[in-house]
C-alpha cells in the first residue's frame, strides 16, 4: 500500500491537536430545532438556575429532556432574605450567565419558571406580607431578562414532591429508554419510591396503584402512561430542623 505523503500526515495531527485544545463552546453541538428552558429551584438553603435542552421529537406527546449546565446563585435562600430588593439583585449574576449559554435567537422563546419550596411555604404562614414581597422582587428581576418569563411561585408540597419523583425515574430511565438502536423505546422497569430530606421537612414519595384511595396524590400523565402519586409529609423532620433538635437537646 501506498504510504500517505508526509505533510498530509503533519496537517491531520494538527488537526488533531487543534480539536482537543479548542473549547467545546467554540464549536455548536447542539442539534438544529434544539429548545431550551430555565427552572430557578429556591430551596431553603440556596437557589439555583438549571438550563435544560430538548428537540422537536417526543416520545408518546411528552418531550426527552437533558439538563445542559447550571449555575448556583450566591447568597442564602430567598426566604433568608428580609431586604426584597436584594432578593431580586442576587439572580442577575446567573440570568446573565444563562444568557450566555443560550442562543441569543432562542432568548425570547425560552420560558423561564422559578419555584420557591418548604422553606417558602413557611414564611407565607408566619410572614405573608415579607413572603409576596420577596415574590414580587424575584418577579421584577426575571421580567427583566430577555427570557420568556412564565411565573415565580410557592409550590404545593404536593407539587414539589411530585416533580421530584418525575425527575429521580426520568434519570432511572424507568419511564422511557434507549435500545440498543438507539430508538426511545418504553422502559419495563417499575417505578421508584422517593425519599426527600430537605432542610425543613422529609417527604415519602411513590406510585399508588388506582384501586388504592389515597387522601391526596397528583394524577401524572407522561409518555403515554398515567401514574398516580402519592406523598407521606414528615414536617419538622428536615436537616436543619434535626440540626436545632440536636443543639437543644446537647444544651439541656
Amino acid at each position: 500500500r501506498e504510504l500517505l505523503p508526509p505533510w498530509l500526515v503533519i496537517v491531520a495531527g494538527l488537526t488533531g491537536i487543534v480539536l482537543l485544545c479548542v473549547s467545546t463552546k467554540d464549536v455548536p453541538t447542539a442539534p438544529l430545532g434544539t429548545k431550551y428552558g430555565i427552572v430557578l429551584d429556591a430551596g431553603s438553603s440556596h437557589t439555583v438556575l438549571f438550563i435544560y435542552q430538548w428537540t422537536a421529537n417526543k416520545a408518546n406527546n411528552t418531550g426527552v429532556i437533558r439538563e445542559c449546565s447550571s449555575c448556583t446563585v450566591q447568597g442564602p435562600g430567598v426566604s433568608n432574605y428580609s431586604d426584597s430588593q436584594k432578593v431580586g439583585k442576587s439572580l442577575k449574576p446567573c440570568l446573565h450567565w444563562a444568557q450566555r449559554e443560550i442562543p441569543a435567537e432562542q432568548h425570547s422563546q425560552t420560558p423561564l419558571y422559578l419555584g420557591a419550596t418548604a422553606s417558602m411555604r413557611q414564611l407565607n404562614l408566619t410572614h405573608p406580607t415579607l413572603s409576596n414581597a420577596l415574590l414580587a422582587a424575584l418577579t421584577v428581576a426575571l421580567k427583566s431578562s430577555p427570557f420568556d418569563f412564565q411565573g415565580a411561585q410557592i409550590l404545593s408540597s404536593l407539587d414539589e414532591e411530585a416533580f421530584k419523583w418525575v425527575a429521580v425515574n426520568y434519570v432511572l430511565e424507568n419511564f422511557i429508554k434507549y435500545d440498543w438502536r438507539g430508538q426511545l423505546v418504553p422502559s419495563t422497569k417499575g417505578m421508584a419510591g422517593v425519599l426527600s430530606l430537605g432542610g425543613t421537612s422529609a417527604q415519602l414519595t411513590s406510585k399508588m396503584e388506582e384501586k388504592n384511595q389515597a387522601p391526596e396524590g397528583v394524577r401524572l400523565q407522561l409518555y403515554g402512561q398515567t401514574h398516580k402519586v402519592y406523598t407521606h409529609q414528615c414536617p419538622c423532620h428536615g436537616t436543619d430542623q434535626l440540626r436545632s433538635r440536636l443543639l437543644s437537646m446537647l444544651i439541656q
